[in-house]
């Protein structure tokens, strides 16, 4: 099983990005949660990874932190939870924030992001609500986004937003309210997900 990569990014597109490793391109899967905090292409980095192995295909998901993976390894166990939709809870709200809304048992908010009905939403306070505080730990108060400079960035935001789970049409209502001009894909994901999940990221 692989648990960690450390290589030079070659390339960002939401929600993907390709890490080299000894001359070896691995393709991960990364919630916008970790896209934000890695270096531009050509620099260094290092991932915790996830390999799932699925009938037709295997896929290594990415994280920058311990608590990230955890908690995605911990919401693939809750019932009628898979992998895109665990992506789009980490991209759509901090650990901190998650964390809060569990305990809090806020299904409203839960229930805002992609994928997540009332009946999924119950199912994720049942299940974590008393652990975790102990699947995620420690977590930092606060996350730098640094600029990608992507060349089509109000586009390549509408498209990370529907791999998240979001329709074509609400996806570019979302990137399309959320984007001021200078804006990278990155910064307009980010205030497009908090805007849909109503100030929660």
């Amino acid at each position: 099983m692989i648990g960690r990569l450390r290589g030079t990014l070659l390339s960002k597109q939401p929600p993907w990005i390709v890490l080299e490793v000894g001359g070896v391109g691995y393709e991960l899967e990364v919630p916008m949660s970790t896209l934000y905090e890695l270096p531009d292409s050509g620099c260094e980095a290092v991932l915790l990874t996830h390999y799932a192995v699925k009938e037709d295909h295997a896929v290594l998901y990415g994280f920058l932190r311990e608590a990230e993976r955890s908690l995605f390894r911990s919401l693939l166990k809750v019932s009628g939870i898979g992998a895109r939709t665990s992506l789009a809870i980490l991209s759509g709200i901090s650990t901190e924030a998650f964390v809060g809304v569990v305990q809090a048992g806020d299904i409203v908010a839960l229930s805002r992001i992609p994928g997540i009905g009332k009946r999924t939403a119950e199912r994720i306070i049942v299940e974590l609500r008393d652990r975790i505080g102990v699947i995620v730990g420690p977590t930092p108060g606060s996350m730098t986004h640094p600029q990608t400079g992507a060349l089509d960035p109000l586009g390549e935001a509408m498209v990370a937003l529907q791999q998240l789970g979001y329709r074509p049409a609400e996806a570019t209502r979302l990137a399309h309210a959320a984007a001021a001009t200078g804006d990278n894909a990155e910064t307009i994901i980010r205030k497009a997900l908090k805007a849909a999940l109503g100030g929660k990221a």
